[in-house]
């Protein structure tokens, strides 16, 4: 009888010790977090500034640096933000001539550098406010250098080569009434100094927008607007 009562014992205490095995190793696992779709439903966009802003058509993020963010206006120049939003400081003033800014673009392999297409590039009905050309910044948006093309008045896209600084592609509208010899594709192969006109369909038709193939970067795609 004492034998039956000792084997009874025995098979209850396996199952237990087999189960506090089960909940250590899953504690050893960290806590699971569980994520519903279902709160995403209701995520609205806000305005988060900055509020001397007005239209933006420009903007971009810095690779590597998920808080850092520039914004071109189409009167109030170029901002930054390094807190994800929650404030933005202008880093243009007493640098620009003109304060619309059409394109930005940073440098994926020196995110120091940062170039600026200046000209509302959405060809608008009421009024579109042009630009002087572009500029460049060395030290991430504190100083900023004027770079040439002043005459193509609306640039619609810059693109940095993500392995070259020092190549860039520039999308102009050119002017966005009467005929332009400006309009078409740029490229400086020494970060700004000299361009070179590659693509030119004729004096009425701009560039409206550029891309680049990020897996093949000799790839570039343009479209073209007629004025």
């Amino acid at each position: 009888m004492r034998t039956l009562t000792l084997l009874c014992i025995a098979l209850m205490l396996i199952p237990l010790s087999g189960e506090a095995q089960r909940r250590k190793r899953k504690s050893d696992q960290g806590p699971e977090i569980t994520i519903q779709d279902s709160l995403f439903h209701n995520l609205k966009w806000r305005n988060i500034g900055p509020f001397r802003g007005g239209r933006s058509v420009a903007s971009a993020g810095v690779v590597g640096q998920p808080m850092t963010y520039y914004m071109g206006g189409t009167g109030s120049g170029i901002w930054k933000t390094t807190d994800d939003g929650i404030s933005w400081k202008n880093v243009s003033d007493g640098f620009l001539k003109t304060g619309t800014v059409g394109a930005l673009a940073v440098s994926e392999s020196n995110p120091n550098i940062v170039f600026a297409g200046m000209g509302e590039h959405a060809a608008r009905g009421v009024m579109t406010s042009m630009g002087d050309g572009i500029y460049k910044s060395t030290d991430a948006g504190k100083t900023w250098v004027h770079m040439g093309l002043d005459y193509t008045r609306h640039i619609s896209d810059v693109i940095i080569h993500p392995a070259n600084p020092d190549l860039v592609y520039v999308a102009a509208q050119g002017a966005q009434y009467g005929s332009s010899e400006d309009r078409g594709i740029y490229r400086s192969a020494d970060g700004g100094k000299n361009w070179e006109k590659v693509l030119y369909v004729n004096s009425n038709t701009g560039a409206s927008s550029l891309s680049m193939d990020m897996k093949n970067p000799l790839i570039l795609y343009a479209a073209m607007w007629q004025h």
